[in-house]
């Protein structure tokens, strides 16, 4: 069957799904590439000048004694505090999360009215009305309702893990700005970890270590690509199905 006896619908359709394998079968039978360290914001950070510190005064000191000043001395301050520092984030989710509600409601009602007699006079209508009629019962209604609902959540998550991320940017009021990647490639399958967010220099630790609750506005993926990511996501076909299909 030829394209061109395919309706411009059906064409457009046809096109889109070969435009969009195209890219999948480039992949085929090649492991994930990971991703270059060159040219990216913790590269540029790195390769910056640093910011010039204000002129201390420095002690003369032995040549042979064990206190030195400095940052690479033992008791030298090892934060990162400059654009290209590296320091080392934590992050340790350990969380269990349970809601459970019920609620139930439950009303009956019920109205009657009656004219037995009313001075002879119900009696006279009766033989007048339809067989099976009669003002003995005129009015009678029940009502009854009842609502009852149940739910749950149920929430545990744990996650350890610790990536070296670079300080990209210090911001004017001295908030160190970070982020941090990280890609482990196994056979085919490429897992992968991001991570970025706002710093106080004071919540760097003397082992120059952050966790993960001091960072604000935190950004913290875990993920990866590979053929078995590929085989557990649902198809494109079916994505859009979900998406359009009512039911």
């Amino acid at each position: 069957m030829k394209i061109s006896s395919i309706p411009a619908k059906g064409q457009l359709l046809v096109l889109l799904a070969i435009c969009v394998s195209c890219g999948r079968l480039e992949s085929v039978g090649k492991a994930p590439e990971t991703s270059p360290i060159v040219n990216t914001n913790e590269h540029y950070a790195m390769m910056r000048t640093p910011i010039p510190k204000a002129t201390e005064i420095v002690l003369p000191t032995d040549s042979a004694s064990l206190w030195e000043s400095g940052r690479s001395s033992l008791l030298g301050n090892q934060r990162a505090e400059q654009p290209g520092d590296i320091v080392t984030v934590v992050v340790e989710i350990d969380e269990r999360a349970e809601i459970s509600n019920s609620t139930s409601r439950g009303r009956s009602g019920s109205e009657s009215m009656a004219i037995p007699s009313l001075l002879g006079i119900p009696q006279r209508i009766n033989d007048a009305l339809p067989e099976g009629a009669s003002l003995d019962q005129a009015v009678s209604t029940n009502s009854s309702s009842s609502s009852s609902g149940d739910g749950s959540v149920r929430r545990n998550e744990k996650f350890s893990i610790r990536v070296a991320a670079t300080v990209v940017d210090v911001l004017q009021n001295g908030v160190l700005s970070i982020q941090g990647s990280q890609e482990v490639k196994v056979n085919f399958e490429l897992r992968e970890l991001l991570v970025s967010g706002y710093v106080r220099p004071e919540d760097i630790n003397r082992k120059n270590e952050v966790s993960y609750d001091r960072i604000a506005s935190a950004r913290i993926s875990y993920g990866g690509r590979g053929q078995i990511t590929d085989v557990q996501q649902p198809r494109y076909g079916q994505q859009i199905a979900d998406i359009v299909l009512p039911f």
